[in-house]
């Protein structure tokens, strides 16, 4: 699976995420308000896309209308108070990815997005 992890800047959460599980997962990690923010392109390869604070997947919405319709995008809650080092930002981040796995493995929880026009 390939997962896209965003956050605001892609210093600590998200690119702390990329680094965590990039043995379980293809991983790429972006930030919405850097100098590089994240892309089309990179949105398109990602088979998820996991973002940190629920405001950031409205601003993925805004910007990547299309891809938002086509993408499972989850938040994960994770508040921007922690540093790339931080160990209680690791142990978040694996507690709330595990808990997200268990969702995507319950076929009740997850509902395909609608195609567009429908």
């Amino acid at each position: 699976m390939r997962v896209l992890f965003i956050c605001n800047q892609n210093l600590n959460r998200s690119k702390r995420a990329e680094q965590l599980f990039s043995e379980t997962f293809e991983t790429r990690s972006a930030g919405l308000y850097n100098e590089k923010p994240v892309t089309e392109k990179q949105m398109q390869w990602a088979d998820i896309v996991v973002v940190m604070e629920e405001h950031q997947r409205e601003e993925l919405a805004m910007r990547f209308p299309k891809q938002y319709l086509k993408k499972r995008i989850v938040s994960l809650g994770i508040h921007d108070i922690y540093y790339y080092e931080q160990e209680e930002l690791a142990e978040e981040l694996k507690a709330k990815v595990a808990k997200l796995l268990r969702g995507l493995n319950n076929p009740l929880k997850y509902i395909k997005p609608l195609k567009e026009g429908l």
